[in-house]
């Protein structure tokens, strides 16, 4: 395949690249440089600019509302944004249960819920992992039963990456014990404003409150919000991991997260000379940026592949396992050259603290965070599993 840009692609990068520059705001780009926790208004803002631009929904097909965008101008949006330190689109509702919908979903609840999805109407979180059934997702024990036209649900769900913002949920929940436990899980959509929802913040390595317990007493949700059939929830589930085990791997952060690596080690001063020239750190780099570049490469493979119609296979989880290992060094690396800096800080502004220490906090609060990235999404181990069994049957 020709890993070129053509002229069009070329053309469309530059279209972006304009558009970052004119309404991306300094002082939230720096916000998403200095990896400080966005207000749910600053992300609604960026959505409703990137909606307003109809650039949303770019993996959405035009009749949707999508932006109809290839494969390859994905990439390039997303690789552009990374390195002009955009909010990253939130991912529940466009990425996720909308790709889904659209597959799966009833014309009813494409008619409803899609359009809610790219106004703003609705904030989705996701309702999978559960105490004891995260990597093991098919462990679930949430339990959903049928009442006449309303399902009641009673369970408890973790780490919801941003609940506390959500107003709706997908989630999957047990409507069967029998057979395998694959086959007792239907996929429904939750108002989290319905009597018996609670939701209870996780606080992470990094001090902030990003992830969520989510709880369900006897909570009324109408049928119509089941997608697709009952007991087929599983093989909806899937669909939406694959998508979302691709976007982990983050070939555009880990881009923009080099950049500033090259950046930090040229600046810091290692037995007189810059850390950049520094052998063994130097190195360093130069080995994680090849794993990159490889990883670039078979990115833009599956994505060529997907626009001519393949299905992604076991190739979303070879990129999630590299991108996040990728993402991982390279947060250590930058934080191992900052040095005795690299530590807790208190406020900027006392009196010893150098003057990036904003960008020193940063280093450390995003290699704590990102110490998620090889489980969430079905954990590193579980992805080799998938790898390993697939290639054994051939």
């Amino acid at each position: 395949m020709d890993m070129r840009f053509t002229p069009d692609e070329l053309a469309f990068r530059d279209k972006v690249r304009a558009f970052l520059q004119a309404d991306l705001d300094p002082d939230l780009a720096r916000k998403v440089r200095l990896h400080q926790p966005l207000t749910k208004a600053e992300m609604e803002g960026w959505h409703a600019k990137l909606n307003a631009q109809g650039w949303l929904a770019g993996n959405w097909p035009t009749k949707f509302g999508g932006a109809g965008w290839t494969a390859i101008q994905r990439h390039i949006f997303e690789e552009e944004s990374a390195r002009a330190h955009a909010p990253r689109v939130v991912p529940f509702g466009i990425a996720m249960l909308g790709p889904v919908l659209q597959k799966f979903g009833s014309k009813e609840q494409q008619d409803h819920w899609l359009p809610r999805i790219l106004n703003g109407d609705d904030w989705w979180c996701q309702g999978y992992s559960e105490p004891g059934a995260g990597s093991d997702l098919a462990g679930l024990r949430c339990r959903a039963e049928r009442q006449g036209d309303h399902y009641v649900v009673n369970g408890q769900k973790t780490w919801t990456t941003l609940g506390q913002h959500a107003n709706m949920i997908f989630c999957l929940v047990r409507t069967s014990t029998e057979g395998k436990k694959q086959e007792g899980i239907s996929f429904l959509l939750i108002d989290m404003t319905t009597p018996g929802v609670t939701v209870r913040p996780i606080i992470l390595l990094d001090g902030t409150a990003e992830v969520n317990e989510v709880f369900f007493d006897d909570v009324k949700v109408p049928v119509e919000n089941l997608v697709g059939e009952e007991n087929q929830g599983w093989t909806y589930a899937k669909y939406l991991l694959t998508h979302e085990r691709t976007n982990i791997a983050g070939v555009g952060f880990a881009t923009a997260a080099l950049e500033n690596l090259k950046r930090v080690a040229q600046a810091q001063v290692h037995r007189g000379r810059p850390l950049a020239q520094d052998p063994l750190f130097a190195a360093e780099i130069a080995l994680v940026e090849i794993d990159l570049m490889a990883m670039s490469t078979t990115n833009l493979r599956m994505l060529s592949a997907a626009a001519q119609g393949q299905a992604p296979g076991i190739e979303s989880s070879m990129l999630k396992i590299k991108g996040t290992q990728i993402r991982q060094r390279l947060d250590a690396l930058t934080r191992r050259a900052y040095g005795g800096w690299a530590m807790a800080l208190p406020a900027s502004g006392n009196e010893g603290e150098p003057e990036e220490a904003d960008e020193v906090l940063s280093a450390t609060a995003t290699w704590l965070n990102n110490r998620k990235l090889s489980i969430y999404g079905g954990s590193n181990e579980i992805q080799r599993s998938i790898i390993a069994g697939a290639l054994a049957k051939g």
